[in-house]
């Protein structure tokens, strides 16, 4: 059985009341990996959708004889999108269900509910002036209310609007001591149904990405020529979160989940700025410690901490200066280990594409801005609203590259392999593969590959020590989260002691060879090059698979191992704590003793020696000389490409869940389906109706565009035929509608038309 792995990036947008919606299609996506994780586990169908989706995978498998395992592993966030990624990380990693989430999406996400008491009361004279206001946006005749609110619906949205138009102007309407304790009262209600199993497979970690704004900002020193040192100030902060490969564990505590929650979501004039004093009443009032206090604060805010202002720092929605939070999960792909054939896509969740969440600007597009108009859009409107193409050119970037590396390897290979049977004869693969053996080999292929590259070599060796004194100084630093002061003197720091001991010369590396300082360094600490040369080989292993089913068979077990040993060599990437810049040699060797590489390396000696002399002849051969050559492969690749494209192994794709891309039941994207575009983005906090209407259809057009990506995951010739998706559809539309419907008692309307429309 051929198979392969789904993995989904989802980058969410902020929406403000367009979180009901988001969190309709969240909800798809964790049926979605459920259903996986159940036909993986051979664990009896859910019913509804997750029964569709599982149908979809065992379709693929009995068919067409094709694997298919959907997860979700990287998830970043901003403003209302934040929420909803921090409650589905949650979900998928501590086994937690979405359900409980939905009744109070439904019930409190309201502006009766979010209104902050202390400003809803206002004077004689300000009331009387604002009953115009209220009664222009609720009952002017063809009005917003009229235009998109049923007959049944009106009097609450205009009931809520008055009271929204009442409150106390230039102070924010919602509170954020309710918001708080609406965020706890979310995860309290998540721990409350209990856990399952987590939703991803124990050897792939987690991460979780938020943005949030910092209002004063905090200083960010940099190194310059002259002067030697500059501040600036810095304002974006991104809150990370990660759950280990092999952890059995939530991702974080609900404390700090809420703080990411409620920080990234303080949408400016709607939510008061959050500081994180109003969650320590909040936590207070319910009687509950926070153990982890410090250290979560010392981690999120290390500036802040650092300058003793952690406590004072003000904190905005993230959706200020990174509506579109791509570049954490960019970065996240550096780390990924891969078991089998993987198909990346970044997934990102748009509720409103091409509109704006809140217009300052006019409808007009010929107009010239007014004064308001134009300081406010400067102000708010257009950073939120700023396209992707940067973060999609930087993914087609690196896809690219990828692509170029595969042409690269295959217009390589003939040569690479006739100059290993050259070197040492026909009868290589005539002997039994052992660790000596095998050692040996891979020795000799090197100094091959060395002379045959000339005087380039000695530029590739020089380029790989510099890759890894950065990794060394990278890991010895804390990572990247760590100061960029400390980063660097530990930078400089790790360079000095390599220099000192000449590595860094000039003939330090020729094409005759090494100085023995500069192997055993390289042995030592490059950690990449083992990394890179396993993952070479498990590209091969992919296109074995691709063969007939009797090289599947005997290339499993290899997989298996190559596998096993690429985790194991991942678990030393880990950061160490941050070493002091003048004791680098000290810092060096405990780091040394740590990744322990040539430990590592006489296991997978000998657990490679043992499967591939375990392999039929055809299939030994290709592999022996994939593993042989990857020194040749290396030194033409390296240069060019820095060793990017070998962890996941095809391009990334990128697709989008938006109302605009999910047509299968209706036409005219989120005008004609979604009431939380009304009043600025606002709506849906106005009638429950509005909710109900907009998680429904998150819920459609979340199976609408999955169904379509789990789809194109196929590989080309075992294509699932275009009604066979269709049907599924279908019957996922249905089984969304029937599950639905005894809950949203709102919105009958509603139903009667989708099960017109959906046939």
């Amino acid at each position: 059985m051929r198979e392969k792995e789904l993995r989904l990036a989802l980058v969410c947008y902020g929406g403000i009341s367009l979180a009901v919606y988001m969190h309709g299609i969240s909800k798809e996506v964790w049926h979605v990996a459920r259903a996986s994780r159940s036909f993986h586990s051979n664990e009896p169908e859910n019913d509804g959708s997750e029964g569709v989706y599982g149908r979809l995978l065992r379709l693929m498998a009995d068919e067409r004889g094709f694997e298919l395992r959907i997860l979700v592993d990287i998830l970043t966030g901003a403003s209302a999108g934040g929420i909803n990624a921090i409650f589905l990380a949650e979900a998928i990693a501590a086994g937690r269900s979405l359900d409980p989430l939905t009744g109070l999406w439904l019930e409190a996400a309201d502006v009766d509910r979010l209104l902050d008491p202390e400003v809803s009361t206002v004077s004689r004279l300000a009331k009387a002036a604002a009953v115009p206001f209220a009664w222009a946006l609720s009952n002017k005749r063809g009005g917003t209310v009229e235009r998109t609110v049923e007959a049944g619906h009106r009097a609450e949205v205009r009931s809520k609007l008055s009271n929204f138009v009442r409150a106390r102007w230039f102070a924010p309407p919602f509170s954020g001591a309710a918001f708080t304790d609406l965020l706890l009262d979310a995860f309290d209600a998540m721990a409350a149904a209990g856990a399952g199993p987590p939703l991803l497979p124990d050897y792939q970690p987690l991460d979780l990405f938020v943005t949030v704004t910092d209002f004063h900002g905090h200083p960010e020193r940099l190194r310059l020529h002259s002067p030697r040192e500059a501040t600036e100030r810095e304002h974006r902060l991104t809150l990370s979160f990660r759950k280990e490969a092999g952890t059995q564990c939530r991702l974080a505590d609900s404390a700090e989940l809420a703080f990411a929650a409620r920080a990234t979501a303080s949408f400016p004039g709607a939510f008061p700025p959050f500081r994180i004093g109003e969650l320590d009443e909040a936590l207070a009032k319910r009687g509950r410690s926070w153990p982890g206090r410090e250290a979560f604060v010392n981690r999120a805010l290390p500036r802040q901490a650092a300058a003793g202002e952690a406590e004072t720092a003000v904190l905005i929605d993230g959706s200020v200066l990174a509506n579109a939070p791509f570049r954490p999960a960019i970065r996240a792909l550096r780390s990924r280990p891969a078991r089998r054939e993987v198909d990346r896509r970044f997934v990102y969740i748009d509720p409103k594409p091409g509109g704006r969440a809140v217009r300052f600007t006019g409808a007009g597009g010929d107009a010239l801005p007014g004064f308001f108009a134009t300081i406010f859009g400067a102000l708010s409107d257009i950073p939120r609203e700023q396209p992707i193409r940067d973060n999609l050119e930087a993914i087609e970037g690196r896809s690219a590259r990828i692509r170029r590396l595969s042409r690269i390897v295959e217009a390589m290979r003939p040569e690479v392999e006739a100059a290993i049977e050259a070197a040492f004869g026909s009868t290589l693969l005539l002997l039994r593969p052992t660790p000596g053996r095998l050692a040996g080999w891979r020795a000799k292929a090197q100094t091959v590959a060395a002379r045959a590259a000339g005087f380039a070599y000695a530029a590739y060796a020089q380029l790989k020590l510099s890759a890894v004194v950065e990794e060394v100084a990278e890991a010895l630093s804390g990572g990247e989260g760590a100061d960029r002061g400390v980063r660097e003197a530990v930078r400089e720091a790790v360079w000095g002691a390599v220099r000192a001991k000449g590595l860094a010369d000039p003939g330090s590396v020729t094409a005759t060879g090494a100085r023995d300082a500069f192997v055993l360094f390289l042995r030592t600490f490059d950690l990449s090059f083992r990394i890179r040369r396993l993952r070479f080989l498990a590209r091969r292993v992919t296109a074995l698979e691709g063969g007939s089913e009797a090289a599947r068979e005997a290339i499993g077990p290899a997989r298996e191992a190559i596998y096993d040993l690429l985790a194991r060599y991942e678990e030393a990437r880990d950061p160490a704590p941050a070493a002091a810049p003048g004791d680098a040699d000290a810092a060096m060797a405990a780091l040394a003793e740590r990744l322990a590489l040539r430990a590592r390396d006489d296991y997978a000696d000998t657990r490679l020696a043992g499967v591939l002399a375990a392999l039929p002849k055809p299939e030994r051969r290709s592999l022996i000389l994939a593993y042989l050559g990857f020194a040749f492969y290396d030194i033409a690749t390296f240069p060019l490409l820095q060793g990017e494209g070998l962890d996941e192994f095809d391009p990334v794709k990128v697709d989008r869940i938006s109302p605009e891309d999910a047509r299968a039941i209706r036409q005219g994207g989120a005008e004609a389906t979604l009431k939380g575009v009304q009043f600025n983005s606002f709506g849906a906090f106005f009638s429950r109706a509005y909710r109900e209407n907009d998680y429904l259809w998150g819920r459609l057009h979340g199976a609408d565009r999955l169904i379509d990506i789990a789809a194109s995951a196929a590989p080309e010739g075992l294509e699932l035929a275009a009604e066979t998706i269709a049907g599924l559809k279908r019957d996922a539309f249905r089984a969304i509608l029937a599950e639905e419907r005894p809950r949203l008692t709102a919105i009958p309307h509603l139903f009667e038309e989708l099960y017109r429309e959906i046939g």
